[in-house]
């Protein structure tokens, strides 16, 4: 039986994780959750429906007849309990500090939090290496397609992406918050769905991929692929090139992370083979998507550049989200504190990491307050 250690389980990753857990009874042991405070009445149900040892939650207080772990440090002492595997589905750079801390404790960690490799890379893989097993859809895909051949075999990853709410629309002027919240294939978070339209989440999951696989960021590509059924290829030096699909379900890697090295019955459905299926590939647009060569610029330069890019994108994303600046102003802002910035290099602990994201943040923040003067 696999011990689990959900972080962020009132989230979409965490909330499927449990879903697959209830699915498979006597496959998997609950043994802690956390989440933020934003849902405390799920993580109490959660607790009691599957008998967990503790709960940890940001909240300042927490009433459960369990373990309970409280405030900004509770996802940390969540992550270092012992298990066989930490899921840490936490949106945003928050998730760093709790990767670092279940690996310090030697768990191995199912990761969903992207922002632990973009803020933090080096720092992650000089202590996780081999003991990462990716839960986005598109790393799960290249990591099982990279079992068919060896790493000095591969010459290309080449990461697949919906397109977001705006694959088609040529004008991006005047995109409202609810148009850029209406992702045509996925059901996710709000600032990942945003991520999503101005494809900076396909940017992050290119840093995401150079930690992960050791690979140059000159082998790694992106393309559209509206029907997000093919997750994402591996291209070996012998001209093969190696997919891994099934329809567009988060079940199927989270599974695959929680059970690795072994598969989970009836995970996902699989592709019906009795229906025809056309699936499309194109080229990204980076002049009306920039966010992409941005991100792969930023990833040059370093994990300092790379924990910019991110610090700057959450501080733009949620100034849009509140109406403070318009969807096309979201990857200038970030262009914006990339050049007013000077990050470059790696990072020597979470200390340098911290610091980076706090001088991003104020950068970003200056520059949102510019362009709303600007407009006004």
């Amino acid at each position: 039986m696999q011990r689990i250690v959900i972080l962020g389980s009132t989230g979409s990753i965490g909330v499927q994780a449990l879903e697959v857990i209830a699915a498979n009874p006597g496959r998997f042991e609950v043994v802690a959750i956390s989440a933020g405070s934003g849902n405390l009445a799920l993580l109490h149900e959660q607790a009691e429906r599957f008998r967990v040892k503790a709960v940890g939650t940001t909240a300042d207080s927490f009433d459960c007849s369990v373990k309970t772990f409280t405030g900004a440090a509770a996802s940390r002492e969540i992550a270092a309990m012992e298990c066989d595997v930490v899921i840490n589905g936490i949106t945003g750079s928050i998730g760093l500090a709790p990767t670092l801390a279940a690996l310090d404790a030697g768990n191995l960690v199912a990761l969903a939090n992207k922002e632990s490799l973009v803020a933090g890379g080096e720092l992650v893989m000089r202590k996780g290496r081999g003991r990462i097993i990716p839960v986005d859809s598109e790393h799960s895909a290249i990591y099982q397609a990279m079992l068919a051949g060896r790493r000095d075999e591969i010459s290309k990853l080449i990461l697949t992406a919906s397109g977001g709410a705006f694959r088609d629309r040529e004008d991006l002027a005047g995109v409202t918050v609810d148009e850029a919240l209406n992702h045509p294939t996925w059901s996710m978070g709000p600032v990942v769905t945003i991520n999503s339209a101005t494809l900076v989440n396909k940017g992050l999951e290119i840093i995401e991929a150079h930690y992960l696989f050791d690979i140059p960021y000159s082998q790694i590509d992106a393309v559209i692929h509206p029907q997000s059924v093919i997750h994402s290829m591996v291209e070996y030096i012998d001209g093969s090139t190696i997919a891994q699909l099934s329809p567009p379900n988060m079940k199927g890697p989270i599974a695959y992370a929680m059970s690795h090295p072994h598969r989970t019955q009836g995970a996902t459905r699989p592709v019906d083979w009795s229906q025809a299926h056309r699936w499309d590939f194109r080229p990204i647009d980076t002049e009306r998507f920039p966010a992409i060569s941005l991100a792969r610029t930023a990833g040059e330069s370093g994990a300092l550049a790379t924990a910019t890019f991110n610090a700057a994108n959450e501080v733009a994303v949620d100034a849009y989200v509140k109406g403070v600046i318009a969807f096309t102003e979201i990857v200038p802002v970030i262009e914006s504190v990339l050049a007013t910035g000077d990050a470059h290099g790696e990072p020597r602990d979470l200390a340098d990491v911290v610091a980076i994201e706090q001088t991003a943040r104020t950068l970003a923040a200056e520059i949102v307050a510019t362009f709303q003067r600007e407009r006004s």
